[in-house]
């Protein structure tokens, strides 16, 4: 069944999905974590969150799907861009919070869940 990510429920609930993901406060606000690291957060965008992800793959991100992810010069300088609801394509929207928890799990945690997304 393929995820959706109409609201922050939806990336709440498909988040607790991934192994040992807990909510506990970011910045204030309860959110998915790993060990401690956030996965995601609301973000401070109205129609999108934010997501944790490389420098270098937020880069791509942006590039290539400027209608899904973005950032504001908020964002700019962190391992975090953000992600309107509604994708077209909300498979590619979990496989970057999947590559967020993989790249928060411990070696064990990894190879428990398999490849990197």
């Amino acid at each position: 069944m393929t995820p959706k990510f109409d609201s922050w429920d939806d990336v709440v609930r498909f988040a607790c999905t991934l192994p040992d993901v807990e909510m506990l406060s970011f910045y204030g606000t309860p959110c998915p974590k790993l060990g401690g690291k956030a996965l995601a957060s609301p973000g401070r965008e109205a129609g999108s969150f934010a997501v944790m992800c490389k420098p270098d793959e937020k880069d791509i991100l942006l590039e290539t799907d400027p209608a899904t992810f973005w950032q504001t010069p908020h964002y700019e300088g962190w391992h975090a861009l953000l992600v309107r609801f509604g994708s077209d394509d909300p498979e590619r929207i979990a496989d970057v919070i999947r590559r967020a928890w993989w790249d928060r799990a411990k070696k064990a945690q990894r190879q428990a869940f398999g490849e990197r997304p």
